[in-house]
Order: structure tokens, then C-alpha cells, then sequence
């Protein structure tokens, strides 16, 4: 009963496969690979965006950090909530790779309003040489907590940003999730909103380590192969990027995997949700589920097998009534026995 994370999960063996096929004799590194060749084919045309410019790197951290490096100069801010990953999980890697460019927080919860973000975009860039200029707006789609921006909701995002000449950087990292959610293409969820470079995340849905940055306008595409160099991210054997990344787009394998978890996602909430001393905290459309639950709860199911994360510390001394969060992440793989077994547990508890 593995909920931790979607990191923590098997890859596909039609990855596995890919992996084998590119592993035959010898091939041009750094992105120079036939297979490369096909991603950006692929990529190009899976975003209707036949001038895209698309580069590969192994990590989430890496992929943000320096798409927004490339968007904005070192004295301006970038826009973002304060659970953005940005903010809360990436150890101030934005920040490195920007140059010292800091973060703005929009305040509120996960999810932006239009409103908000005009109020912290309004609150910048009013000092002059004494302060930051108004640099880029980062939106997470699928959020920290689990919830999913309506294409409307993001289209207002856009607005705004555009409405202040400013870029806009999605951080796709369970980007399938939320297009498979949604129901929409990613050129739909992305471009066509006003985006100008999304992260298209493998490694939570399937991938062994891999990250797309897709750039709409190519104009900055020299720039970020050479902060992608500069900052240590450029694979010399590059084709094993390349590999798993073709396998992920080949059939659309990206859309079943996440359709998949996706799915287990609802599995498990439809078995909890008759569980009367259990609240949950976000919209369950994508794969992960945030709930409130008393201490004693949490202990019975994690003493029965359950891996999941609870804040607050679920193995402190409390009362056994103490209100506690727990993070439930399918992945594509989950064992819908597995997934069963949760709900029995949680439910004779």
C-alpha cells in the first residue's frame, strides 16, 4: 500500500524497451541523437507547435529553474502561491539559477485568482532602482494540493500576466494528469492560453528521469542551451534522456499512464469517502488526495502497512483525537488490491 509518491513507482517496460533499443552501438551526444530528432518531432506535434523549441533534462528542479532563468534578468521577481514547488521544494534553486532573482508569493491558497495576482504583480516594480522588477508569473498545474486549474481559470491567469507584459511558465510536473483530467489537449492547456514555456513532467508519471521544456517562441531557445550547459544539466549521453522520452510519447503512452493513475485516484477517494472522521482537503480530479483524519487513524493505518506522508509527525505524542493531514499520490502502477485493501483498512478502523 505504497502512497508516498509517484516517484516512487516501477517505469513502464515499454521504457525499459526504448532504453534497449537506444542502447546499440554508438550515436552523437548532447542531444544530437537520432532519437532526440524524434521527441522534437513528436513534442512539436503533440503541442501543435511545429517552431517549438524542445530540450530535455533529467530533473523538475532543473527544468523550472532554468526556464525561469531564461525568462527573466536577476533584478526582477517572478510570480508564484506559496505552495508553488518553486517556492516550497526546490531548495531555492530558482533563485540560484535566476541569478538572485527572487520570488514574489501571491498569496491565498494553491490555486491563483486573477485578483490576487494583480495585487502582488501591482505591489512590484514600484520602487525603481530600489526594487524588483516585474519579471514572469509561474502557475503549477496540477497544484501542490492536488487540485487542477480549469482552462478558464488559467486563461484569467494569462490575461493578467499579458496585461503586464510579463511571460508565463507552467510547471508541468504532473502535466499528463491534468490534461487527461481535463480533457484537453496540451496545446489547449498551454499556448493557446497565452503560456510561453511548459514544463511537460515524465518522471512522476512513469519515467525513470526525464523532463520536456518546451519553448513556444524559439527566440530564447540559444539561451537556455547555454544556461542548461552552464548549470550541469547538458547529458553527454544524452540519448538515454532521448529514449525515455520517446517511449513516453510513442502510442501516447504519456495520456494512458496518467489516465491510470488518474483513475486509481478515484478509486481510492470513492472508498473513502463513506469514512465519517475523514475531511478531505482538495478536489480529487488528478491523482492525489489530501485528507484530514484523527492521530489514532492515521497510526492504524500506518501500523497496518499503509506509506504515506502526515505532517504534523503521525509517531509524535498527541492526543489520539488531534486533527492530522495525510497525502495520499497514486501512480500508474498501483495495485487496485492495494488500493482496496487502504479502504478496508480505513473503513473497519
Amino acid at each position: 500500500m505504497f502512497f508516498a509518491s509517484d516517484n516512487s513507482g516501477p517505469v513502464p517496460q515499454a521504457v525499459l524497451d526504448a532504453l534497449t533499443e537506444v542502447n546499440q552501438g554508438y550515436a552523437f551526444g548532447y542531444g544530437a541523437d537520432a532519437m532526440m530528432d524524434e521527441v522534437r518531432q513528436r513534442i512539436r506535434d503533440l503541442f501543435e507547435a511545429p517552431e517549438a523549441a524542445v530540450y530535455l533534462v533529467a530533473t523538475g528542479t532543473a527544468a523550472n529553474a532554468l526556464a525561469l532563468a531564461t525568462l527573466v534578468e536577476p533584478f526582477d521577481t517572478v510570480f508564484c502561491t506559496p505552495m508553488a514547488h518553486i517556492e516550497e521544494d526546490e531548495c531555492n534553486a530558482p533563485e540560484f539559477y535566476m541569478g538572485g532573482a527572487k520570488l514574489t508569493l501571491v498569496q491565498g491558497p494553491d490555486r491563483m485568482t486573477p485578483k490576487r495576482l494583480t495585487a502582488s504583480i501591482e505591489s512590484q516594480g514600484n520602487r525603481g532602482v530600489h526594487g524588483p522588477r516585474r519579471g514572469a508569473v509561474s502557475i503549477t498545474q496540477v497544484t501542490e494540493m492536488g487540485n487542477v486549474y480549469t482552462l478558464a481559470e488559467l486563461q484569467a491567469l494569462c490575461d493578467v500576466a499579458k496585461s503586464y507584459g510579463l511571460p508565463v511558465h507552467l510547471d508541468g510536473a504532473r502535466f499528463a494528469n491534468a490534461a487527461v483530467s481535463l480533457g484537453c489537449t496540451p496545446a489547449e492547456m498551454s499556448w493557446k492560453l497565452g503560456v510561453d514555456v511548459a514544463v511537460f513532467g515524465g518522471t512522476k508519471n512513469g519515467l525513470m528521469g526525464v523532463e520536456a521544456v518546451v519553448f513556444f517562441d524559439p527566440a530564447k531557445a540559444w539561451e537556455f542551451e547555454l544556461r542548461r550547459k552552464r548549470g550541469g544539466h547538458l547529458f553527454s549521453k544524452h540519448r538515454y534522456l532521448s529514449a525515455q522520452m520517446a517511449a513516453y510519447l510513442r502510442d501516447d503512452l504519456w495520456c494512458d499512464l496518467a489516465q491510470r493513475a488518474n483513475a486509481k485516484a478515484a478509486r481510492l477517494y470513492d472508498g473513502m469517502r463513506s469514512k465519517a472522521d475523514v475531511r478531505f482537503l482538495n478536489e480529487v480530479t488528478a491523482n492525489m488526495i489530501f485528507f484530514q483524519a484523527p492521530r489514532a487513524l492515521h497510526q492504524t493505518l500506518q501500523a497496518g502497512g499503509a506509506k504515506y506522508y502526515v505532517s504534523g509527525g503521525v509517531l509524535e505524542d498527541g492526543p489520539a483525537d488531534g486533527l492530522l493531514t495525510g497525502r495520499l499520490v497514486c501512480d500508474w502502477s498501483l495495485p487496485d488490491p492495494e488500493i482496496d485493501r487502504f479502504v478496508s483498512l480505513l473503513n473497519s478502523a
